[in-house]
């Protein structure tokens, strides 16, 4: 009778996998910004919820991840809202339907002997700076920095280096002066001392200091033709990516680095627990998107990105709060 049981409940299993529905999710980068992400994918709430995920990861960063998604060759991205805004001024409709990152998560690192002062913004001149890639928003960081202080683009270099272990080698290895990334790296640079942090917008505060605001990072996007065509797909997605900020909320650092792959986290882990500790304060506690608080990386495109300055953007069709709206009247999993 035994050996009938587990026969049959193969085949419920196989037939369940037959029956999941496809979805291709591409990320950005495994900085901590998109942790939720790899989170639900790893407590299974995806596969709960009937959905067989691909997932690809451009470690270049999340610009990689937008070509992607116009081009067809992923359904969901796991990338910043600054982009769904960046492409309503090319008349391309790109919609954030869940949000992972309420706030930046980004610093900006140099070496121990960095001659660069933020009170001096002046010193930055000649420096190269790191960034995740062209186009990202790293990249966007930078150069509001410097539209801020009244600088040039051409007073400094401004590197791709990638995220993560990569990025802090690059900081290491002196290929760049200064860095301007996320968690992990941020932390494994103070941990090992190889450098230290010279402007903090991981805290809503160091937000506000840096752009005026907070200033919304990852969230799960999708263009509005694929929303309209898989309504059913995407609820499934935000109710598994929701699951997973509320189990992240309630539960330590420590746990949560515990349910990870151990080729997800960079350096040793009890650095990367470090660096998700200090960056807990920036997830979403609902997935949730907060009107006001869009207004704040809009405000930064606008200052350096002439087709967004040109345009006329209407935040109201960048996100929905549809789906997570749905997903709280579900019964509690």
């Amino acid at each position: 009778m035994r050996k009938y049981l587990l026969a049959a409940t193969a085949l419920c299993a196989l037939a369940a996998s037959a029956n999941a529905e496809s979805v291709r999710m591409s990320v950005g980068s495994y900085n901590l910004n998109n942790l939720p992400f790899p989170v639900a994918a790893s407590l299974g709430y995806y596969k709960d919820e009937g959905l067989d995920v691909t997932t690809e990861n451009f470690a270049q960063g999340g610009s990689k991840v937008l070509q992607a998604l116009v081009a067809g060759s992923t359904d969901v991205a796991v990338g910043f809202y600054d982009h769904t805004i960046q492409m309503q001024s090319q008349n391309k409709h790109v919609v954030g339907f869940v949000m992972l990152a309420r706030n930046s998560g980004l610093v900006l690192a140099g070496t121990n002997d960095t001659d660069f002062d933020p009170a001096k913004p002046e010193t930055i001149k000649g420096k190269k700076v790191g960034i995740t890639s062209p186009g990202s928003s790293s990249d966007f960081f930078i150069r509001y920095y410097l539209k801020q202080h009244n600088l040039s683009e051409d007073d400094i270099s401004i590197i791709g280096v990638g995220s993560g272990a990569a990025a802090v080698a690059a900081l290491q290895q002196g290929k760049i002066d200064l860095l301007v990334n996320y968690d992990p790296a941020a932390t494994i640079v103070v941990e090992r001392g190889l450098g230290k942090i010279l402007i903090d917008a991981r805290s809503d505060q160091g937000a506000k200091d840096v752009y005026g605001g907070i200033y919304p990072t990852s969230v799960l996007y999708a263009t509005q033709e694929y929303i309209d065509a898989n309504p059913e797909v995407v609820q499934k997605v935000t109710n598994a990516t929701v699951r997973a900020l509320h189990w992240m909320k309630a539960h330590s650092a420590e746990e949560i680095v515990e349910k990870l792959p151990d080729d997800f986290v960079s350096g040793d882990k009890q650095t990367y627990i470090k660096a998700v500790e200090a960056a807990k304060a920036i997830f979403s506690e609902d997935g949730k998107f907060v009107p006001g608080d869009l207004e704040t990386p809009l405000m930064v495109l606008k200052s350096f990105n002439d087709a967004v300055a040109k345009a006329t953007i209407d935040l109201n069709t960048t996100y929905t709060n549809t789906f997570v709206e749905a997903t709280a009247s579900k019964p509690a999993q």
